[in-house]
């Protein structure tokens, strides 16, 4: 027995000093022992994932008034984050930085002993009175190349029942852990609470995250983004292992793609939040692997990915039966699922653009709500433009059987799309692996979302939807990915896609919200060379008459040249602009690989000579 398990045995009831002592990891005892100390806990609850134990979590965030269930569906609760306390904060969060490092100067940091002796003085005695729940979880699937055992030890009943959904529950898994291997660790505390179960001290949120550890500290907040570890905030820590180690630890929402002959095909995506990743991830009729991180590998040549999680914590504003047919069914079914800082009213919840007219009146996380109030001198909308709800992904009709796939599933395609309402077209496919990468990839840009505290309608490059994770300079992250490639014997197509483009005259978007589903559809059928492209000065561009036949297969729709030319013709000017914006970012970055810029010039160079020929506006048309 080590010296911390001995301590242990002295402060925790001997039903739970007896599920920890089956774990014989000293790193796992110690960061226990030591979270104790400094948060100084009421009791400790160790969570063996029994099925027991798992219903009295759920019943504990009901008890406790974290969650309610005051809904009429069966199995659904919602609860509040605090009003201040409603997306990831990138301020409050920081990389904790050891003497002698160095991290990119665009990364918000703090030198790691002044870090951690705030963030400690703000976590000391934090859980009195109250319960500290441990979990033992698992990112990627069990028993697998690709799994990183975690842990997460939490005063917050609602942040152990959210990992419940989310994650692999592992348990069984820490029992067998020997040495010394990598795990990710959580302490969270929501701190001082009010009457309504909400964070008090919001302005002293901190989240910080020591690399050197692998450890994530937060305080003071609830919203799960910020709490529950093993999201982004674990993406900082696997990206930094993938490095050391030359895999990939991305932001991607991995699907199934039916084909022809009934094949499938995985395809995977990055996507700023709120930017359609997780409703391309759902599109009805294919199958959902993943919506929101992944861990990809070079297995025997083959590019295989896992979904981190096994549950989702969605973005549920503008979901509708219209748009997202089969997420709205799920939502308004039976199940559990828990609703974040949506309106309540008649034991219902209610969100913005679910399709219907809503509540003038009700509860949010304001308190009582009703329309035409007002905080801070803004008007407070009925439900959160972040508001989310938090599923198990096998909850789903359409979950893909691959998923706990210990090998993963072989990626045919890789796309990347944000917010660009002026230059790139809907869909395109990069020239090769680098093209892709650089060009759709890297030069990813985008407006930011309400998914950001205080950062809406900014436009920044967020290449490969991953700046605000790294960990490591960007030009380092990026070489590792063009490595990568090359190191393949089975490269995926890379994609870009922009369901925002705008008419220039109108503003208004020439992307229906379904189409995205025609793209999908293309690129697939582009893997396996179904369909022949059209070079263009951007990359390889869909044929008129395959577009014009998937519309209507897939959408019941008949779609015209004129659509077409509207939404695949080449905006030179827009196109060279957006390529000076991404030069500007890069050069000031002292690592930036050189064969980012010969790729930015090449595509400069075939679009003056495009303009040369044929104008500003080139029709697709002019390509055949």
């Amino acid at each position: 027995m080590n010296k911390y398990l001995e301590e242990l045995k002295l402060r925790l009831k001997e039903s739970e000093y007896e599920k920890l002592s089956r774990i014989r990891c000293e790193k796992v005892h110690k960061f226990i022992l030591n979270s104790i100390k400094l948060c100084n806990p009421k009791e400790v609850f160790i969570c063996s994932d029994t099925p027991d134990e798992v219903a009295y979590i759920k019943h504990m965030a009901i008890a406790s008034g974290e969650e309610s269930a005051a809904l009429a569906t069966p199995g659904h609760t919602f609860h509040f984050d605090g009003f201040y306390d409603q997306g990831r904060d990138r301020e409050a969060t920081k990389f904790l930085v050891k003497k002698g490092d160095t991290l990119p100067p665009t990364l918000n940091q703090i030198d790691r002993e002044e870090g951690l002796n705030e963030i400690f003085s703000y976590l000391k005695n934090s859980m009195s009175g109250k319960t500290m729940i441990v979990r033992f979880l698992v990112l990627g699937p069990r028993d697998s190349v690709f799994s990183i055992p975690c842990m997460e030890c939490t005063d917050s009943w609602y942040v152990a029942h959210s990992v419940d959904l989310l994650y692999r529950k592992g348990y069984p898994m820490f029992c067998k852990i020997k040495g010394d291997g990598d795990i990710f660790m959580t302490l969270h505390s929501a701190g001082r609470l009010d009457e309504r179960m909400i964070s008090i001290d919001w302005k002293k949120k901190r989240i910080y995250i020591d690399y050197t550890t692998n450890t994530v500290y937060s305080v003071n907040t609830q919203y799960a983004g910020n709490s529950v570890g093993f999201k982004k905030l674990a993406l900082r820590l696997a990206i930094r292992k993938a490095h050391r180690e030359g895999w990939l630890a991305e932001h991607f929402m991995i699907m199934g793609v039916k084909g022809r002959n009934n094949r499938k095909t995985y395809l995977a995506g990055a996507f700023p939040s709120a930017c359609g990743k997780t409703s391309t991830a759902m599109l009805p009729d294919e199958t959902i692997l993943g919506d929101d991180l992944a861990y990809v590998r070079n297995i025997n040549g083959e590019c295989r990915a896992v979904n981190v999680e096994s549950g989702i914590f969605g973005i549920i504003q503008n979901v509708n039966p219209k748009d997202d047919p089969l997420v709205y069914q799920v939502l308004t079914s039976p199940g559990e699922i828990i609703f974040s800082n949506v309106l309540i009213k008649d034991a219902k919840p209610w969100w913005l653009g679910m399709g219907c007219e809503l509540p003038e009146e009700g509860i949010n996380y304001s308190g009582r709500w009703w329309k035409g109030k007002k905080k801070d001198g803004k008007e407070i909308l009925p439900s959160h433009r972040n508001a989310r709800y938090t599923v198990s992904l096998k909850a789903l009709p359409n979950c893909d059987p691959e998923l706990e796939n210990p090998n993963g599933v072989k990626l045919g395609g890789i796309m990347f799309g944000g917010r660009d309402y002026k230059a790139y077209v809907p869909v395109q496919q990069g020239f090769d692996w680098e093209h892709g990468i650089i060009a759709y990839g890297a030069s990813l840009e985008t407006v930011t979302t309400f998914a950001i505290v205080g950062e809406e309608g900014k436009y920044e490059i967020n290449a490969m939807s991953i700046q605000d994770f790294l960990s490591i300079p960007l030009g380092e992250y990026l070489k590792n990915y063009l490595e990568f490639g090359k190191k393949l014997r089975e490269v995926p197509l890379v994609f870009g896609v922009n369901y925002f483009l705008c008419d220039l005259e109108t503003n208004e978007f020439l992307n229906n919200r379904r189409d995205k589903h025609v793209w999908i559809k293309w690129m697939e059928e582009r893997i396996h060379n179904d369909v022949d492209a059209i070079k263009s000065p951007t990359g390889l561009l869909p044929l008129y008459e395959d577009v014009r036949r998937l519309f209507r297969a897939v959408l019941n729709k008949e779609y015209s040249k004129e659509d077409y030319e509207k939404q695949f013709t080449i905006r030179v000017n827009e196109n060279l602009e957006k390529i000076k914006r991404v030069r500007d970012f890069y050069e000031k970055l002292n690592d930036t690989p050189e064969r980012l810029f010969e790729v930015l010039d090449e595509q400069k160079h075939r679009l003056l000579d495009a303009k040369e020929k044929h104008g500003s506006y080139i029709s697709p048309f002019e390509f055949y």
